[in-house]
């Protein structure tokens, strides 16, 4: 994934199916080459409001997605789910993406970027690596829909709320 300059960063969405649609329109405006979810989409059917991205969806399993083979199946088209964590390079960047927040520091030793969920608290930390936590899409916990996008050159990473 070497072109790769600009993703989205989606977490904690479970379920909530008008801020998913907020976060893909979000999403097409800024004109990502891909979004990566840090776990707890929950339902296969959400597939159906992901479906819009223009850009290519990985996501990784949380602790509240059950259904992982439905999950793989309905998103088959939009992208694909992983194990916790998933690493790659990304637009020269080594990434990795995890839902389990007491990995992200040791991540962060080997790695450029680091992106984790689960507390559904927005976090954007740049020491050795950028670390990024995008918060929760759903709102459920904090009241605020949230999500990030990250620019890879500039090593930059935007909270926005929906």
């Amino acid at each position: 994934m070497n072109h790769v300059e600009t993703v989205g960063l989606i977490s904690d969405t479970h379920d909530h199916l008008p801020s998913i649609e907020r976060a893909v329109a979000l999403f097409n405006e800024h004109d990502v080459d891909l979004v990566l979810h840090a776990g707890d989409v929950v339902s296969p059917f959400t597939a159906r409001a992901f479906s819009g991205l223009h850009a290519p969806f990985i996501g990784i399993f949380g602790n509240n997605d059950g259904d992982r083979v439905h999950l793989q199946q309905f998103f088959a088209d939009i992208g694909t789910f992983h194990g916790d964590p998933y690493m790659d390079v990304i637009g020269g960047a080594r990434v990795a993406v995890t839902h389990v927040p007491e990995l992200a520091s040791s991540l962060a030793v080997t790695h450029d970027v680091v992106v984790y969920g689960h507390t559904h608290e927005s976090v954007v930390e740049d020491n050795d690596a950028l670390v990024v936590n995008p918060g929760e899409c759903c709102g459920y916990l904090s009241g605020r829909h949230t999500v990030a996008v990250l620019c890879i050159p500039d090593r930059r990473a935007d909270i926005i709320e929906l």
